[in-house]
């Protein structure tokens, strides 16, 4: 696919797996689900709260890397390992995303890549 752009975030994760944070094609952007990780794969953030925070920066990193910013999102997914950390997504996400309005799922999980995760979070945006 001549016009497909992988964006890497160097998460330890990706190359082992085989993933991308991102991929671009022609106008379209998908963010992989992303947890609150630095380069070392550590947890970042002492609650949901804090660690969709530190998620949304390594999307919107992303996406700005694609050409995209978090107007061009049009849908969220975010995994959940328990209902008790919804009020902390639904804050984070209510500050970036209360005028944009896109679609927006949330799941709860039996439980993520490590316990020390509490969110997971992906993207789909489309530029214009």
């Amino acid at each position: 696919m001549k016009d497909r752009q992988n964006i890497s975030s160097g998460a330890p994760w990706e190359k082992s797996v085989g993933y991308s944070r991102a991929v671009r094609v022609n106008n379209l952007v998908m963010v992989a689900g992303t947890v609150a990780s630095d380069g070392e794969g550590r947890a970042q953030g002492k609650d949901s709260y804090d660690q969709c925070r530190y998620i949304f920066e390594k999307i919107e990193r992303a996406l700005r890397e694609a050409g995209a910013e978090f107007t061009n999102v049009v849908r969220t997914r975010a995994f959940l390992t328990d209902a008790k950390h919804f009020a902390g997504f639904q804050k984070a996400h209510g500050e970036i995303f209360a005028r944009i309005r896109p679609a927006a799922t949330a799941v709860i999980v039996k439980e993520l890549i490590g316990p020390e995760f509490l969110v997971e979070i992906e993207v789909d945006a489309v530029i214009d």
